[in-house]
């Protein structure tokens, strides 16, 4: 594609307008203190106006590109609302609470406690339901034990980091394969290497901010072993089709070794001091019960044929025309993203969430009104960040389809080349979660950006891919939206530029070592 813009100065020009719709996030979520539904409103609004004033768009592509918008963010929602129905139908019985007060009875040694909660437990939380919910619950339940609330918030953010890709069950790896159009058995090897790979920072500063630097050479050995644990089974899940319980999987087996760790002679502390409640056997696997049905489920879909197809039965999807600006920038005719309403991953959350509700229900773990009260949670959640999604979405599709995102791609492959890009793009992701809060956003904005890039820059587009989300996985528990939601549960409402500044320090560590094994790769 070649605009017509005669002179350098106007091809700059025209490059930071296309930045325009960006950099409209930037100031308002990082300036004005904006949240996303807002922020993502505005910029989806100068989209629209820069794409039908400069860029050559008209009417009838901007509707179609909503069109297709809704369709992607429709695949999204579907699991950004159902991971909300499981986690609240859950925590409404107590289950949460019980697994987390079980966890600190195994030892008094407060670093192995603080691996427990806030690496293992908080990832679990991740891999369940995410969008907060592990710093929130995480946060508090390591106040309890002792730990100082800044330190609790920060080793509830940074633990759970290496999880929120495919956290959510995947929410943030099916908005990547979405937008960019690629098959998740192309995208899940480098995805899942960066993110096994950056799970050994994110224990690591856990166990150095529970306990410092003699902490963390103590437990330097659990936290290696549990990592090559925790990433083994997240890269086999993920290559084999199963990377909506990548990360759910993968915490989960890690918990368990990680029970085994703690009771370990040399972590096992002095029993005396043990804190936290002891649940017996019984009441933790009641507890436990909605997360392994949602396991038990989603393997059945996934591994038996006759339960695949009939689930896959019912497809939804609409087909779009060829689209073409007035500067001639082309995009193809094609289908737009195919919904599968029986076996899509928010399927399989809602039929957990009603056998889970039941069970819990006939074990009277539930006061009255509890169904109103877990609709209601889930609502209050999810409505925000769904606007948010819709209007990010929007705008990443017009700037897609107008030659925006292309025109930015041309300009970052200039400017860096192919030996520095590699080390550059995670650092990208985790710039977009930051500003949006949420790794499903930065691959909205910028998953394009970087496939087009890596394609100009002769770079493996899967390599690059899987840097982005692996930073933006890592960058979005840096998010000031995730800070804050910390930071209101241990009392520290007034404090979050102290938390703020500590975990920007301890948060880049992980996105920095990704970047140099993109750049070894």
């Amino acid at each position: 594609m070649e605009y017509n813009f005669p002179a350098m100065q106007l091809t700059l020009l025209h490059w930071l307008l296309a930045l325009a719709p960006v950099l409209v996030i930037l100031v308002l979520m990082l300036g004005f203190h904006w949240g996303g539904s807002k922020a993502g409103a505005v910029s989806w609004v100068a989209a629209v106006l820069l794409a039908l004033l400069v860029f050559g768009a008209s009417p009838k592509l901007i509707a179609y590109t909503q069109a297709k918008a809704i369709l992607l963010s429709l695949d999204v929602l579907y699991i950004i609302w159902t991971a909300l129905l499981l986690f609240h139908t859950a925590d409404e019985a107590g289950a949460v609470r019980v697994i987390g007060g079980t966890l600190p009875a195994l030892t008094s040694d407060k670093t192995v406690q603080g691996l427990l909660l806030g690496w293992l437990f908080a990832s679990f939380l991740q891999g369940m339901g995410g969008f907060g919910v592990p710093v929130a619950v995480a946060a508090p339940l390591l106040v309890g034990l002792g730990f100082h609330p800044v330190q609790a918030v920060i080793m509830a953010c940074i633990g759970h980091g290496w999880a929120v890709n495919f956290g959510s069950l995947a929410t943030s790896f099916q908005t990547l394969m979405a937008v960019t159009g690629l098959p998740g058995e192309l995208l899940a090897p480098d995805s899942a290497l960066f993110l096994g790979i950056s799970c050994i920072g994110c224990g690591a500063i856990v166990a150095l901010v529970a306990s410092g630097w003699k902490g963390l050479f103590r437990t330097l050995p659990a936290v290696l072993f549990l990592s090559a644990v925790m990433g083994a089974v997240q890269y086999w899940l993920a290559t084999h089709h199963l990377w909506t319980l990548g990360a759910t999987g993968a915490a989960m087996v890690g918990l368990i070794v990680g029970v085994g760790v703690a009771r370990l002679p040399w972590y096992r502390g002095n029993p005396s001091l043990r804190a936290g409640n002891g649940h017996t056997f019984k009441e933790t696997a009641l507890a436990l019960s909605g997360y392994i049905i949602l396991v038990v489920l989603a393997f059945a879909i996934n591994l038996i044929p006759a339960v695949n197809r009939l689930a896959d039965s019912v497809q939804f999807t609409l087909q779009f025309p060829e689209l073409v600006t007035a500067h001639g920038y082309t995009t193809p005719a094609e289908p737009g993203r195919s919904i599968n309403i029986f076996g899509h991953p928010g399927a399989i959350l809602l039929y957990s969430s009603v056998i889970s509700y039941f069970i819990y229900k006939r074990a009277g773990l539930y006061k009255p009104g509890a169904a109103g009260r877990i609709l209601n949670k889930m609502t209050r959640g999810a409505v925000n960040s769904s606007l948010g999604i819709l209007a990010m979405v929007g705008m990443a599709v017009i700037m897609s389809h107008s030659g925006m995102t292309n025109l930015l791609a041309e300009g970052l492959s200039a400017s860096f080349g192919a030996a520095l890009y590699p080390a550059v793009a995670p650092f990208i992701g985790a710039l977009g979660a930051f500003i949006t809060g949420s790794n499903n956003n930065a691959n909205v904005l910028f998953a394009v950006l970087q496939m087009r890039t890596a394609e100009l820059l002769g770079l493996p587009v899967p390599l690059i891919l899987g840097a982005q989300t692996a930073g933006g996985s890592l960058g979005s528990v840096m998010a000031p939206a995730k800070v804050i939601v910390g930071c209101s549960t241990v009392g520290l409402g007034d404090n979050e530029s102290v938390v703020m500044g500590k975990i920007l320090v301890y948060g880049l560590v992980p996105v920095a070592i990704v970047a140099i094994a993109a750049l070894v790769l």
